[in-house]
């Protein structure tokens, strides 16, 4: 077998951004996490938002554009096959009374 091949195992720190630190054995000295076994919402139950870049807020934005009663292509299709109904069954009326 060779030599010298083997990385070098460290008995490393794991640190969290929410403070919990442990020790693992690893290749590196220490790693910083950003969320551990502690603060992850599987293993906590507690709903935890990890915002990138305003992800969040911008999804925000468009739900409230939605609830403010903005008009989307599903209600627009709706409202003028309403319309075109209303339409059709006056002219029915028109014709049932000229006969």
């Amino acid at each position: 077998m060779k030599t010298d091949i083997h990385p070098k195992y460290y008995q490393a720190t794991v640190t969290c951004s929410c403070g919990n630190s442990f020790s693992v054995g690893a290749t590196v000295e220490s790693m910083r996490v950003e969320i551990c076994s502690a603060c992850h919402p599987f293993y906590t139950g507690n709903q935890k938002l990890v915002d990138t870049a305003g992800r969040v807020e911008k999804f925000q934005e468009r739900l409230s554009k939605v609830q403010a009663g903005k008009k989307t292509k599903k209600t627009e299709k709706t409202d003028a096959i309403e319309s075109n109904k209303d339409r059709l069954k006056a002219m029915k009326r028109s014709l049932t009374e000229e006969k």
